[in-house]
């Protein structure tokens, strides 16, 4: 985000991210701290501090949804079809 200002490049809005996990969005929006969220990790404070200067907004995405994923777990051969698909991209033998 800082970057992309660096080059020029003016926000107009916030940035949305879509997440999976509704306990972080809700943490993110809320500086309620109990028991369970004392040891949250650094990231998390900087992502909350973004969503309160408004520069980030989180937008719960569900699970099966999550495109991320693709790049970032082993899935099943159905579920990294779909989200293939959902990027936007084929295989080789659809082209031909």
């Amino acid at each position: 985000m800082r970057l992309l200002e660096k080059l020029g490049h003016k926000r107009e809005e916030n940035n949305l991210m879509y997440c999976d996990n509704s306990s972080t969005i809700q943490l993110s929006k809320h500086s309620v701290f109990h028991g369970k969220s004392k040891h949250i990790d650094v990231k998390f404070h900087f992502l909350r501090d973004l969503v309160n200067e408004g520069i980030v907004k989180l937008k719960y995405c569900n699970t099966q949804n999550q495109i991320a994923d693709i790049m970032t777990k082993p899935l099943k051969k159905e579920q990294f079809i779909r989200l293939r698909g959902m990027l936007g991209l084929m295989s080789a033998r659809e082209i031909s």
